[in-house]
């Protein structure tokens, strides 16, 4: 399933249960069907039952599922204590790497890993009033590489945020609706979700790559966004382009 084919679906998706069924599925193809979403720094108003704050919705093996909870090992998780320190996309495999990180935090990986989570990336999700979520994706295969997926599941990551953010606040959805978007910034707002880059772009609508910029930023103000991808999910959810 491609991303605009996601937000088709997402789009007619009124159950956060029956969402998160679709990203995990969209994540499984990629060869990531481990997934989980949190909200870090806020509490959800709409989160699946079974799972305590700060988790919203999570795809993990039954008995990892048990003993993450159980242990509250949300507490020493460094994908939760690194989230926000962090604007992109990070792979779990690198934040022994680059940080030094305690003992505790070490083991919540290794264990993670032992129960079939082996190897991981996840995704900052930024909103408004300072808001922090992350979805986050592993795999069961051995030979995984979620860096050579890591552009797709960030799209996937932020298409079934704002799908989530709408299904649970109707109201703010609403007030999205009344975006609108210049000629020049949904031409670039296009292209943009063809993958192209702010100087391919510049050559294409012939004008400069500090142009497209100043288009791009401003559309992405209006959409009251936090990145292209996140501004690219809400003109495809708000049929813009």
């Amino acid at each position: 399933m491609d991303m605009f084919s996601f937000t088709e679906c997402a789009n007619r998706t009124q159950s956060l249960r029956a969402l998160f069924e679709l990203l995990v599925n969209c994540a499984t193809v990629e060869g990531f069907s481990e997934v989980a979403y949190g909200a870090l720094n806020f509490v959800e108003p709409l989160r699946l039952p079974e799972y305590p704050p700060p988790t919203v919705a999570v795809n993990w093996p039954s008995e990892w599922c048990e003993r993450y909870f159980e242990r509250k090992y949300y507490t020493i998780d460094p994908v939760v204590r690194r989230t926000p320190m962090l604007s992109r996309p990070f792979l779990w495999d690198q934040l022994a790497k680059q940080y030094q990180l305690q003992p505790d935090e070490r083991r919540v990986l290794a264990e993670a890993r032992e129960a079939g989570l082996k190897h991981g990336m996840s995704v900052p999700l930024f909103g408004p009033l300072g808001r922090l979520s992350v979805v986050s994706f592993a795999s069961r295969f051995d030979d995984a590489d979620p860096q050579h997926r890591i552009s797709h599941l960030n799209a996937l990551a932020w298409h079934f945020h704002t799908a989530c953010v709408e299904i649970s606040r109707p109201s703010e959805g609403s007030c999205n609706r009344k975006v609108t978007l210049s000629e020049r910034e949904l031409d670039c707002m296009r292209w943009v979700a063809e993958g192209k880059s702010s100087w391919e772009i510049g050559v294409i609508l012939q004008i400069s790559e500090n142009t497209v910029n100043f288009h791009l930023k401003n559309a992405m103000r209006k959409l009251g966004a936090t990145s292209r991808v996140q501004a690219i999910v809400m003109t495809i959810r708000l049929d813009l382009i």
